[in-house]
């Protein structure tokens, strides 16, 4: 899986949106909108932008959010969408180019297993304002009743989302000093799990 998803966010980038639309039966952009209640202040960072529709999402709606993601490709593809004026930078979470305190809100829509690193969660912890809220949306399911029943029948269901595995996502975040609310939500296109941690 690790090889696919460098494939898919370095030099197929371009297929991104296609990729996620197809896995996601056209619903992926409705998931991103799903963490738009969670978002507080005005100072927010997302962590990997990818080809940028949650930064144009927030940019229409009169916020000037700030974005980095390691990938070169998904920054031009971002740029893009987005006009050269918007503020994204080229790194890695484990090392943010941020003043500390620097942000109301760290969000990240379905990242990958750096989301939960001890680094990662070390500078989020850092960048983040007194009270600041670090949103996370790591999975979600489609709605469609034929879907949800495939997903019953192989275990992917919201409801595998069985304590064991909440703990998995609460356990390296508690380390960290979060205080972390993780709930299982019902949007209009489907089910999304939805991390809300707290410095």
């Amino acid at each position: 899986m690790r090889f696919f998803f460098n494939l898919l966010y370095h030099p197929f980038a371009f297929t991104y949106d296609l990729v996620a639309a197809a896995v996601s039966f056209g619903h992926w952009n409705d998931w991103v909108l799903s963490v738009l209640p969670f978002l507080t202040g005005t100072r927010l960072l997302e962590l990997g932008h990818g080809p940028g529709h949650l930064q144009r999402i927030l940019l229409d709606r009169g916020l000037f959010p700030v974005a980095i993601d390691e990938s070169a490709q998904m920054g031009r593809l971002a740029r893009r969408r987005l006009g050269h004026s918007q503020r994204l930078a080229r790194g890695i979470a484990q090392r943010l180019p941020y003043p500390d305190h620097s942000f109301d809100t760290v969000v990240a829509t379905f990242p990958s297993e750096y989301i939960f690193s001890v680094d990662t969660l070390s500078e989020v912890g850092r960048c983040l304002s007194d009270g600041g809220r670090f949103v996370v949306l790591p999975a979600a399911w489609p709605g469609n009743w034929f879907l949800k029943w495939l997903y019953r029948v192989t275990g992917e269901s919201p409801a595998a989302l069985n304590e064991d595995l909440l703990s998995r996502f609460r356990q390296p975040l508690s380390q960290a000093g979060f205080k972390t609310d993780i709930q299982i939500i019902e949007v209009k296109s489907g089910t999304v799990v939805m991390i809300i941690a707290q410095t």
